[in-house]
């Protein structure tokens, strides 16, 4: 089983709708008469909280022309954990149609895991935190759904809700008057995703013919048949992702008999 090659970018994908949650806020500055004087995007990055306070020691000298600017924020992704309440069987498997050769394919259920993540938010003035913070509270109640593409070959999307666990908050304003204030909230969160294994070829189990007998009685060991109602596709060899019809037939039956799938006759 190990060894064949697929890589459907799930946790790729993840990580990057998670983070396009918060690619787009900004903070305003108003003055005295509550008029707006500026407005500041809010700068979005990939990697981890304690990166950016060393970058803030590193570059103490509040004279200097060049600083890392705030406020800002950090996400990373902290941990992958397996999430047996959302267990599926291991042996069950669905099919889909592949988009891009329009042929059946089988795959086998997703496996649960939960991914998480730290949102981080880097400020100098508190005002400028709270503004980010509420901003982003209130669509988690505790959770907020993203749609994923998680498998693009078969069009799988699923929604993975992204739940808020705790928010934190911590000053670090330690020393004299030119230390530089950082206030910093940091946000954990879990995205509850899905993991898919290879997707194989499932030439067969298409079904190309429905057969439907209708009874005048609810018991059809006594009753007979009336009416046998029968569907092909048109054509016969279409694929799942043709342009195709039904070629539809009646039957009047009076007849004791039932139609055996495995004889594919009556008897």
């Amino acid at each position: 089983m190990l060894g064949t090659y697929y890589y459907h970018e799930i946790i790729r994908k993840t990580i990057i709708a998670f983070g396009t949650l918060f690619n787009d806020l900004d903070i305003h500055h108003k003055d005295g008469s509550g008029n707006t004087n500026s407005v500041i995007k809010v700068p979005l990055a990939y990697g981890p909280a304690q990166k950016f306070l060393a970058r803030l020691e590193q570059q103490a000298n509040l004279d200097k022309p060049v600083q890392i600017t705030l406020p800002r924020m950090s996400f990373e992704m902290t941990s992958i954990e397996y999430d047996a309440s959302r267990k599926t069987g291991i042996t069950q498997t669905f099919r889909a149609v592949d988009e891009n050769t329009s042929k059946m394919k089988k795959v086998f259920m997703p496996v649960p895991y939960n991914i998480g993540f730290e949102l981080s938010i880097f400020c100098k003035l508190n005002d400028d935190a709270l503004q980010i913070v509420e901003q982003i509270l209130p669509y988690f109640q505790p959770s907020f759904n993203l749609t994923i593409d998680l498998v693009d070959s078969i069009g799988e999307k699923r929604d993975v809700p992204v739940v808020l666990n705790s928010v934190g908050m911590q000053d670090d304003y330690e020393g004299d008057f030119s230390t530089r204030r950082s206030l910093i909230y940091t946000l954990q969160f879990t995205a509850k995703t899905y993991l898919f294994g290879p997707v194989a070829d499932n030439p067969e189990g298409l079904i190309r013919k429905v057969i439907v007998d209708m009874y005048a009685d609810t018991n059809t060991t006594t009753a007979k048949r009336e009416v046998r109602y029968t569907a092909v596709p048109d054509p016969i060899d279409a694929d799942p992702g043709d342009d195709f019809g039904f070629t539809e037939t009646w039957e009047y039956l009076d007849d004791s008999k039932s139609y055996s799938p495995t004889r594919q006759s009556d008897i």
